[in-house]
Formats: structure tokens, C-alpha cells, sequence
């Protein structure tokens, strides 16, 4: 019997509708290279829910494409980029934006976000010519360990930025998760009005590949083009990817396809809540951490996939799990009543 998987939030192909998109794309003829009328016509719809038309938005095939690109081009040769230490550009990326020749300078940060008090050190650390400049904040919306930044928070990181003279990128490959989580306050119009860049992740909500890259500040906006070129990132075919966010914003597909993942993580939270299991982080999107004893661990692992994240100090194991937009219900019942049979098994003592 296949395991059912909660490893992550892109094992699925796309949401039907956008497949549907992509057949009317394909049976016409399109111009190349972004400038098809899917493309120009979804770069509208996103303009329009950030309430700016002076927003480029670029589309590209990935994140790690997106993160490199952006970063390297908005970046002067000498300067780098300031994250979290759990920051995706910092442990997933193979050095992609290190191999463009911008170091990235790393802050311890249990939760995965980033303040002003966690980066002035930073910047007093790199105070002169003799070592690299920070040049860029990379924050991740949902983070890493699946939090999410209140709109004061992003208020005050983008102040202290532009008090800094450093620039702010937000990588939103899950932001569809952060922007409709229960106890989050932000919205995209904060998220352009704070931000220098950003991105819109389709690969982790629903399209079969696709991220935007959103460019609010004029002094990033020129020749990027030209960069996305010679990075490799522009596609022939780019209607591909533009029909994909077309059905994404025409309406309210982006959202509720958000808010199906993190509803169906609501489920397993409240589940191994009510049963005192403790989690690694306060996470209010669909990447949990709970964790459990490794009985229990191994119990789960016969019938499903999922990452063991973190061993703790007493030997529990932090598990990561993953909901998607086309997670099953049925799954997550599934799975809380196998993970209950096992912490049943194993006694009343879990972390």
C-alpha cells in the first residue's frame, strides 16, 4: 500500500482548473517570452488586488530561480544578503545566490522571522570596506518553520530598513498560507507597501510550477528583464506560466486553495493539542512541527511520509507535516486516528 504523504505541499500536479487554463492556452497562439496576453493580463489581476499599478511582476518557473535572480540583480557586487539561519536561500538553495557572488550572512532566529534588534548586529559587525556590505533583508512569509509576520512587525523591519538603507525581500513561496492564516492581520497591498520585492508562490498553491515576482521600488525595476535573460529564467513559452496565475487571481481560486491547507493543518493541530503534544514552533500555516517519541515516530512512518525535522535534547524527534490544497480530509482523520492509536500504545508521557 502507498504511504500517504504530508512531506510537503507540491506532490500533486495542479488544481483542475488551472489544467483547464492551460489547454485554452495552449490551443492558441501566443507571443513569447511573457508578453502573451495571459501573462500581461494576470500581471493586471495581481496589480489589482495589491491596489498599485506601479508593481512589475515578472513570472518564473521556481523559487530558487526567483530568490537568485531577484537578489543578484537588485544587489551591487560587494554587497549580501542578511536572513534567518533557517532562511531557504541560506539552507535549501545549494548557495544559488552565494554562487552569484553575494554572501549570505545568517541570524540565529528559533522562530524563523527576522527584527530590527536581530539585524543591527549584524550591520555593526559590517561596518567597513574590509568585509561584505549588507545590502538586502531576505524574510520568508510563511517562514520556514511555518510563521507568519504580523503587520506591525513587517511595518517596523521595513522602517528600520529604509532608516538602514537596506533593501526588503520577502519570499512568499507559501504566502497564499501566511495571508489567509486565522491570526495573521496582513494583507498584499501591507506586503507591497512594505516591500521593496517580492514573491507570490504558485508551485506550493496549486499550479503546476510558478512563482511571481512582484517589483514595487523603481530604482529594482530596471533592466530586470535583461537579468531574468541571462539567468535563464525566461521562458519562450512563458503563457505556460501566465495562464497559471490567471486562473490563480481571476477570482478567488489563490485564497481558497490557501486556505484549504491551512484548515486541513488546523485539524491535525487541534488533534495532537488536545492530546498535550508539544511543537517546535507556533506555527498558524500548514507546516506543523509536533513532536513526538520515536515509538511513535515509527509507528506513523509505516502508513505515511513526512520529514523527521529535529531530534530533541531527550530524544523525541520534531516531525515536520505538510498540507496542501488537495489534501483529502479522509487523510487527515487517517492520520489522527493512527497517531492516537500510537501515543496510546506508548503511554500517557509525550513531550
Amino acid at each position: 500500500m502507498d504511504r500517504v504523504s504530508f512531506r510537503n505541499d507540491y506532490s500533486e500536479g495542479a488544481h483542475p482548473r488551472l489544467l483547464q487554463a492551460l489547454a485554452s492556452a495552449s490551443a492558441e497562439q501566443n507571443a513569447g517570452y511573457g508578453l502573451d496576453r495571459h501573462s500581461l493580463r494576470a500581471a493586471e489581476l495581481i496589480r489589482a488586488r495589491l491596489g498599485s499599478v506601479e508593481a512589475d511582476v515578472h513570472f518564473l518557473s521556481g523559487g530558487t530561480q526567483s530568490n537568485l535572480v531577484a537578489i543578484s540583480a537588485f544587489l551591487r557586487p560587494h554587497q549580501a544578503a542578511i536572513a534567518a539561519h533557517t532562511g531557504h536561500i541560506a539552507t535549501h538553495e545549494t548557495g544559488a545566490v552565494e554562487a552569484t557572488g553575494h554572501k549570505v550572512l545568517t541570524v540565529a532566529s528559533d522562530d524563523g522571522k527576522l527584527s530590527p534588534a536581530r539585524i543591527a548586529p549584524v550591520l555593526r559587525e559590517h561596518a567597513d570596506e574590509h568585509m561584505v556590505q549588507p545590502g538586502l533583508v531576505y524574510v520568508s512569509n510563511s517562514s520556514e518553520a511555518g510563521t507568519i509576520y504580523a503587520r506591525a512587525e513587517l511595518q517596523a523591519l521595513s522602517a528600520f530598513c529604509r532608516e538602514q538603507g537596506l533593501l526588503l525581500f520577502l519570499d512568499g513561496a507559501r504566502l497564499g498560507a501566511a495571508l489567509v492564516a486565522e491570526s495573521g492581520d496582513l494583507a498584499l497591498p501591507d506586503i507591497a507597501g512594505h516591500c521593496d520585492a517580492f514573491t507570490i508562490g504558485g508551485t506550493k498553491n496549486g499550479a503546476l510550477a510558478g512563482e511571481a515576482l512582484v517589483v514595487c521600488a523603481p530604482a529594482l525595476k530596471t533592466d530586470l528583464r535583461y537579468q531574468i535573460k541571462q539567468r535563464g529564467a525566461m521562458l519562450a513559452k512563458g503563457m505556460f506560466l501566465g495562464a497559471q496565475f490567471e486562473a490563480l487571481f481571476d477570482g478567488e481560486l489563490f485564497f481558497e486553495l490557501a486556505r484549504h491547507a491551512d484548515a486541513m493543518a488546523a485539524t491535525l493541530r487541534a488533534a495532537f493539542s488536545d492530546h498535550g503534544v508539544a511543537f517546535l514552533s507556533d506555527s498558524p500555516t500548514n507546516q506543523l512541527f509536533p513532536i513526538l517519541p520515536p515509538a511513535v515516530v515509527e509507528a506513523l512512518e509505516a502508513r505515511y511520509e513526512f520529514h523527521r525535522w529535529q531530534t530533541m535534547p531527550d530524544g523525541d524527534i520534531a516531525i515536520r507535516l505538510v498540507t496542501s490544497w488537495a489534501t483529502k480530509a479522509e487523510a487527515v482523520e487517517g492520520f489522527i486516528a493512527d497517531a492516537r492509536k500510537a501515543l496510546v500504545d506508548r503511554g500517557p508521557t509525550c513531550s
